[in-house]
């Protein structure tokens, strides 16, 4: 049985707001980098720019949405996306 593959996604965050509800800051992976923008009060996140954003965003949001109140400014975050970039 073969593996699934995987990449590790690095995440660093530049911003947050809890009287906004926003959060923002980057993303790469696989050599690839986005910047984002979630307005959890909203649920609504926005990946730039477009070039592969569509292997990255639904794992983002997962991440998001799972490591929540644990995410501040300067932090450095990774996760794994099943998936080869």
């Amino acid at each position: 049985m073969s593996q699934l593959p995987i990449t590790t996604a690095h995440v660093r965050v530049h911003r947050q707001s809890f009287s906004e509800q926003f959060l923002d800051g980057e993303v790469s992976a696989g050599g690839f980098e986005w910047q984002f923008k979630w307005a959890f009060g909203r649920g609504e996140l926005s990946v730039e720019p477009s070039l592969g954003r569509a292997l990255i965003q639904d794992a983002l949001l997962r991440f998001l949405i799972k490591a929540d109140y644990n995410l501040e400014p300067g932090g450095d975050y990774k996760f794994t996306v099943r998936s080869q970039f």
